[in-house]
């Protein structure tokens, strides 16, 4: 019943795909010529381009519908930023700023390093820059605490001068001068303290915000401040700097650096296919198939990319790579065509030639096709614009890819097959005889004799290397012995996969969206040694309009803020409250009835004019919100940022009162609570609609079974072998997962069709027959998927390089898979037959 139920659906495919081959063979040229015509005509899209292209980092690296956007909001609904009082604590946003760490192996603290720091500081703040015949200093645009710029506290507490270090006992986390409390935990990095006293420190951090009032202006002082620094030498020492604006800049950069690399690509592949498809015959050369077979694969993302930009889709940074896929995907399938063809009798006329081929190729290349492209649109649903941008253009490119391979690519191969039934030179197309004439010397025959066939099955003759997988290669896989040693090796596999998936790291850094060779790279390395020790203040905020003269609805607050300090990602030292500071202002007054509560808190709000921007007032003068800060610490690695993340909101949830913890950061953060659910369930629902089409084409269940093993075994590798090649998941590589649900079954589903089509009774020699048939098309559509992203492993950007290694794991433990493990699987199921 299983077998009538998938032959009903098979055997029409494949009758179909006869009567579209014979069509094709009728009209070669209709089918060679129009393609070229609708690409050009789509090709029009990329006017677009540059007003479609978007690099934002936040639209496409964070989640689209993250909590922290909505917190945000929030956020800057109820507690605006106030420029006349400026405070880096109280930012809803990262805020416009430059920055620079200053850096010693020994002691930062020391008259030579500070005097060093005192010139770079001095020359930023006098720093002129140009803008609308306009001349700019920090002072026109910073930001402001009661007029005047907001200042670096270790340089107030030693009065601008660096002798004055060794008068002063420094101490940390916070250090109390003439002019206040000040907190040190984002200045001094890599801190030694005795008894709270700073003995040394290794990193001091300068910030120089600027008004958000006029962003043109501060950008332009940004881009003055990036060339004094990288200009600029100190003579003891080290100086690493940043911007705000900075990871944007540089990650916008990153596009333009694999121009050249698509080039090199292109032709090494473009070398590969055409020596792949080189014969020693001079009229079954099939150079001219190989190059319009890679021509094609052109045809098609220039195709699919227009009509995508023509219909207004967004073009992100990740969909750069897209080219480099679509190159290796379209050969395989070109390879898997040629092979077919071989197989056809060359006394056929041309058109029933191209019917055959088309009838045995269909079911292969329709599934490889159909999986990919259903893989990569449902990576649509994630919630990553990079991964949505992604999967619908490279969906659709290999959509197209596929079209033209059938009726573009189709149609060379008949033409050429013209060219072949009349006996004509590859090259110069003249007529040439099959064998060498009488008295004809050996270069002539190696020149100007071909034709030749196997006159016994009438199909073209075999290639070496075809012959090698039914000659040498299946019968040595299919001996006992080999088996064994195949099934440990698998067992082997398995156990560092697993191992690897136990040490999987999540999340991107953001640092690594700039090139490897870019200034920010020695900044974020900075920060991350000298600064990790501590973390965010985060803002909790009341969602509620509370009556703060009740003092149980106090105390039950205050429970939560208890709560909170109670966590392991929070110093429980320090904790910023505008209501414990006026409960101490108030403690001797009555502020337990709405009206003394109010009257007191403006008097005590006169003499904090800072703290006025933590508290919310609406129009019916009722305090609609406020805020609270907490201190965050030890969260120096991703899986302890996202417990810190997940921890907090826990436990502003489980406060009855409605409240909500918030940082800028977060909005990056929140990819860390989203990625593993996201993938599990996209690669799990993908691989249940890969096992259902495969039930559908392959003509027995059981083994489409074994097709969604394999998924399962490859997806279980390269997950694994990606953690230990310090490859972490985010959504970089979710992209490639994703894809590796394809390509896992376009390997699988070639060699397990191959085998239940079969005419041999014995397992074995099904599987040798299966080798023998697409062994050679296989690793020539691994290889050429390979060379096609080859050169991304020599990119400077983290994004491409991790694009290439999940691609190489993929294809590796594919092809593997395809041409090992699984052929030696598929023996031990005997009834994993066709009829």
């Amino acid at each position: 019943m299983a077998k009538f139920r998938t032959d009903c659906i098979e055997k029409p495919i494949r009758m179909c795909f006869r009567i579209i081959g014979h069509f094709i063979g009728t009209h070669p040229w209709w089918f060679f010529i129009v393609p070229v015509i609708i690409s050009t005509a789509l090709g029009s899209g990329f006017y677009f381009l540059e007003d479609r292209t978007s690099n934002d980092i936040e639209e496409e690296f964070t989640p689209l519908e993250g909590p922290a956007k909505m917190e945000r909001k929030f956020i800057q609904e109820y507690f605006p930023q106030n420029e006349s009082m400026f405070s880096s604590l109280r930012l809803n946003t990262d805020g416009i700023y430059a920055c620079f760490i200053a850096t010693s192996k020994t002691n930062i603290l020391t008259v030579p390093h500070l005097e060093d720091i005192l010139v770079l500081d001095s020359k930023v703040r006098n720093m002129t820059v140009e803008f609308e015949d306009e001349l700019l200093q920090y002072v026109d645009i910073c930001a402001t605490v009661n007029g005047s710029c907001s200042s670096n506290a270790i340089l107030n507490i030693i009065d601008y001068n660096a002798s004055n270090v060794d008068l002063i006992n420094l101490t940390f986390p916070t250090h109390t001068s003439t002019s206040g409390r000040v907190s040190l935990r984002s200045t001094l990095g890599s801190v030694k303290i005795n008894n709270s006293i700073v003995q040394s420190a290794k990193a001091i951090q300068f910030f120089y915000y600027l008004t958000e009032f006029n962003q043109s202006r501060s950008v332009i002082w940004l881009t003055g401040f990036i060339k004094l620094l990288s200009e600029e030498s100190t003579n003891v020492t080290e100086v690493s700097y940043s911007t705000s604006m900075s990871r944007q800049w540089e990650f916008e950069k990153v596009p333009k650096s694999i121009v050249p690399l698509f080039s090199i690509t292109y032709t090494i592949t473009m070398s590969f296919t055409i020596v792949s498809c080189l014969r020693l015959d001079n009229v079954r050369n099939k150079v001219w198939v190989a190059t319009i077979g890679v021509f094609s694969t052109g045809l098609a993302v220039l195709s699919s990319f227009g009509m995508l930009l023509l219909m207004g889709a967004t073009f992100v940074m990740t969909v750069s790579t897209c080219p480099f896929l679509i190159l290796g995907i379209g050969i395989d399938d070109m390879f898997i065509m040629i092979s077919c063809w071989q197989k056809t009798n060359v006394h056929d006329s041309v058109v029933d030639r191209l019917a055959d081929t088309y009838q045995d190729a269909a079911i292969s290349i329709s599934i490889t096709t159909i999986t990919d492209v259903l893989a990569l649109y449902l990576g649509y649903s994630s919630p990553f614009r990079s991964v949505q941008t992604f999967c619908l253009y490279a969906g659709t490119a290999i959509l197209f890819c596929y079209i033209y391979n059938i009726i573009f690519l189709g149609a060379f191969l008949a033409l050429n097959g013209q060219r072949e039934t009349s006996n004509r030179h590859w090259f110069t197309c003249v007529k040439i005889p099959v064998d060498c004439p009488p008295g004809k010397s050996r270069r002539y025959a190696i020149c100007c004799v071909g034709g030749a066939y196997d006159h016994d099955t009438g199909t073209e003759e075999e290639q070496p290397i075809s012959g090698f997988f039914g000659k040498y290669y299946g019968p040595f896989l299919t001996q006992k012995w080999t088996k064994a040693s195949v099934v440990i090796l698998y067992a082997g596999y398995l156990a560092v996969s697993f191992y690897g998936c136990f040490e999987l790291k999540e999340g991107i850094d953001l640092g690594n969206l700039a090139s490897d060779d870019s200034y920010i790279s020695k900044y974020y390395k900075d920060k991350s040694t000298h600064f990790s020790h501590y973390g965010p203040n985060v803002m909790v905020a009341v969602d509620k309009s509370l009556a703060y003269w009740e003092e149980d609805q106090r105390k039950t607050l205050s429970s939560c803020i208890t709560d909170f300090k109670k966590l392991a990602y929070v110093d429980k030292n320090f904790f910023l409250s505008w209501l414990d500071s006026f409960q101490v202002f108030a403690n001797d007054l009555d502020i337990n009835s709405e009206n003394t509560f109010k009257r007191n808190l403006l008097h005590f709000l006169e003499k904090r004019p800072m703290t006025w921007q933590d508290i919310h007032f609406d129009a019916d003068n009722k305090i609609r919100s406020s805020r609270f800060f907490l201190q965050t610490l030890n969260i120096s690695t991703t899986k302890q940022q996202k417990d810190m993340l997940i921890s907090l909101r826990k436990t502003a949830k489980k406060c009855p009162i409605a409240l909500v913890v918030y940082h800028p950061s977060f909005i990056y953060l929140d990819q860390y609570t989203v990625i593993v659910d996201n993938t599990i369930q996209t690669i799990v629902v993908a691989t249940v609609l890969m096992l259902a089409i495969s039930l559908l084409l392959i003509p027995n269940p059981l083994c489409s079974l074994w097709v969604a093993f394999s998924i399962g075994s490859v997806i279980v590798g390269v997950v694994g072998f990606m953690a230990l090649w310090d490859v972490s998941l985010d959504s970089i590589s979710m992209i490639n997962l994703i894809i590796c649900i394809g390509f896992s079954v376009n390997f699988s589903a070639h060699v397990s069709y191959a085998f239940v089509s079969s005419t041999k009774a014995d397992s074995n020699e099904k599987a040798v027959d299966a080798l023998a048939h697409l062994g050679f098309p296989i690793v020539q559509g691994a290889v050429s998927t390979l060379l096609g992203v080859v050169a991304l492993s020599f990119s400077e950007s983290y994004i491409f390089r991790t694009f290439f290694k999940l691609i190489f794991l993929v294809i590796t433990f594919g092809l593997v898979h395809g041409v090992a493990f699984l052929p030696v699987f598929l023996t031990f199921v005997g009834m994993c037959r066709n009829g």
